[in-house]
């Protein structure tokens, strides 16, 4: 994870100066600040510091994996890593009932949106615990 956020916030970092950058100079230019332009870079920045904050933050809470180490080799990081589901139906679920929501939004159709929301949380429940219940339910849960 030692990687994950550092590159993270060095991208952060020059979506951060760009946005500066680019606003002034818009400013100088044209008289005025571009405006979407500006927002895009620092949106992007937020999203890229949220990411990296995350990856910082879980890196201080686990031990450091093989990739993370000096002396690290490839076969440390040999076994199992986790549970992938084999085929879920769901995630299309979930991007049908998304757009459902864009169209909605795109419209200005509120309770358009409203039911593609309450789809998306429905079909997002049921792909989390997929594996909870019903057929495919595992005997360690």
């Amino acid at each position: 994870m030692k990687t994950e956020w550092r590159i993270f916030l060095i991208i952060a970092a020059f979506l951060a100066g760009t946005a500066v950058l680019y606003g002034a100079w818009t400013a100088g230019d044209g008289g005025e600040v571009e405006w979407i332009g500006t927002t895009a870079l620092t949106l992007s920045f937020l999203l890229c510091s949220m990411c990296g904050g995350f990856f910082w933050f879980v890196s201080r809470r686990i031990d450091l994996r093989p990739e993370d180490r000096p002396d690290g080799e490839i076969a440390d990081g040999a076994g199992e890593i986790g549970f992938f589901s084999p085929g879920s139906y769901w995630p299309f679920a979930i991007a049908l009932c998304a757009s459902i929501t864009g169209l909605g939004l795109v419209f200005w159709q509120l309770w358009l949106v409203g039911t593609g929301l309450v789809a998306v949380t429905l079909a997002t429940a049921a792909m989390l615990f997929e594996y909870y219940t019903g057929t495919r339910r595992t005997a360690e849960h």
